[in-house]
């Protein structure tokens, strides 16, 4: 897909990215800046240096075998980070699931209402062929049918007249049975629509049960997401405990078998690592504040795409609803709330590179967002929910921000593409293409079927995404650990 279209202010920005990407390239090429740096190592004194340039080293053995239960301790702890992804995300799909079974409730409610104003029409067709009818059958029983022939042919001035009277006997005789047929199709129409409203009702009875059914889900997935956050906050925690134990004994095992030579060694090691990071690291934060305020400018200078997302956001369900607010009237329940809409585009939405660069100009205009899980909708940032661990930890429920999926639904709203709140349904809401084909503003998703996470591609190795609670929304290096075989593209 080319480029050159592009306008002056997407430019800009193009160029700015490259910079990022460039950064992040150092970053990754110079052993020990792509993590962070650790706390800083003991920096003896020369005299110290002096009085242990005899020491011996030794218990190489030792610190070998302490990093591996450091790298094992941080495989474990990114599995368990791994499951608690996924488990979240259970209860987005279980929410979105929910919204569909009640907007399918609402539906056939609307088809028995449909049918019960069909009876009653069908009802006000019978009384008035009843009316017709009783009008007939009242002036043949007033004047009688066989004395009004009889008459008709005695009073006639000829043959001529006999058969226009007889005409006119034959035309009445027509009447009565088409008043008569009338009044049998009408109740043939009333038993017709009878059997429609049932099977209606019956239609709308298997729906709201459907309802209630994914409504218990959603709140079971909520209660099991909740037990296992728990568990795995345990675990994490003793495994943290145990990383923290075998790091200060690594530490210590360096001491003995390096001295304090190496002591002051690691420490200028160190102090260059920490200001080339630190340096590194103002540069990016720069370079992304840059061409967030920049995003930001042309976003909201795009009335259209504002225009957009709104008409999208109107009128949908609350993606976090799990009770739903209604009023009965003892036979039936309304909800207060529309029907959320399936991932969909609208005829006037934008195509090609003008397109991408509003979904990348929207997702870009967040940058420094917190992170708030369950949050973001078409329209921006919104209160985070709680989840019963990790992002009730970290006070997600009073946030305004984003999560990973409610940052995509924010992009691709200003195009006029509306998504659900939930990762693997993003994952099949467009075209399939192999990861390693990826272009700019594809959508790149990890997780076993794309339960875990998901960000948008900005070329260059780079990406934007809502990471995790704690953390804000960021351009990150585009990470291919645990990636899905596929991205997805929403734009040609």
């Amino acid at each position: 897909m080319g480029h050159r279209s592009f306008s002056r202010g997407h430019t800009r920005t193009a160029r700015l990215l490259i910079g990022l990407g460039i950064v992040g390239a150092l970053v990754g090429s110079t052993p020990g800046l792509a993590a962070a740096v650790p706390p800083p190592p003991p920096n003896p004194s020369d005299s110290d240096i002096a009085q242990a340039q005899t020491q011996v080293t030794s218990g190489l053995g030792q610190v070998s075998e302490l990093i591996n239960q450091v790298a094992s301790a941080d495989q474990q702890l990114a599995q368990l980070d791994n499951e608690v992804a996924i488990k979240r995300e259970d209860v987005n799909r279980a929410l979105v699931d929910l919204q569909n079974a009640r907007s399918a409730a609402d539906l056939a409610a609307g088809v028995v209402g449909a049918s019960q104003q069909a009876l009653r029409d069908a009802g006000a067709q019978i009384d008035l062929a009843q009316k017709d009818f009783d009008k007939y059958a009242r002036s043949s029983y007033t004047q009688g049918t066989n004395v009004s022939a009889i008459s008709t042919y005695l009073g006639a001035q000829g043959p001529g007249d006999v058969l226009d009277r007889a005409q006119v006997l034959k035309l009445l005789a027509t009447s009565q049975n088409a008043v008569l047929e009338g009044l049998q199709r009408a109740r043939t129409a009333q038993a017709n629509k009878d059997s429609a409203a049932r099977e209606a009702k019956q239609q709308a009875d298997a729906a709201a049960d459907q309802a209630e059914s994914k409504k218990s889900l959603a709140e079971q997935a909520i209660a099991i997401a909740r037990s296992a956050l728990q568990d795995q906050a345990v675990k994490k925690a003793q495994i943290e405990s145990n990383r923290a134990a075998a790091q200060a004994q690594l530490e210590a095992a360096r001491g003995n078998v390096e001295g304090l030579q190496g002591q002051r060694e690691a420490y200028t090691t160190w102090d260059d690592q920490r200001r080339a990071e630190e340096a590194q690291k103002a540069a990016i934060a720069a370079a992304a504040r840059e061409a967030a305020t920049q995003a930001a400018a042309r976003v909201a200078a795009n009335e259209a795409a504002r225009q957009r997302a709104a008409e999208l956001a109107a009128g949908q369900r609350a993606h976090t609803t799990i009770e739903e607010d209604s009023e009965s009237d003892g036979e039936s329940t309304t909800p207060k709330s529309t029907p959320k809409s399936k991932p969909s585009t609208s005829g006037e939405d934008l195509t090609g590179s003008e397109a991408i660069e509003t979904v990348i100009d929207r997702g870009l205009s967040q940058i420094g967002v917190e992170y708030a899980w369950g949050g973001g909708d078409e329209n921006g940032p919104t209160k985070g929910i709680r989840d019963g661990g990790v992002a009730d930890s970290y006070g997600d429920f009073n946030k305004i921000g984003f999560d990973c999926s409610g940052l995509m639904i924010y992009a691709f709203a200003g195009i006029g593409i509306s998504l659900p709140h939930y990762t693997g349904y993003q994952y099949t809401a467009g075209e399939q293409v192999p990861s390693e084909e990826m272009q700019r503003g594809d959508m790149i998703f990890w997780g076993p079927n794309a339960s875990q996470h998901v960000a948008l591609y900005l070329g260059d190795d780079q990406m934007l995404e809502a990471p995790e609670s704690g953390d804000v929304v960021k351009i990150s290096p585009v990470r291919w650990d645990g990636m899905t075989p596929y991205a997805v593209r929403m734009v040609s």
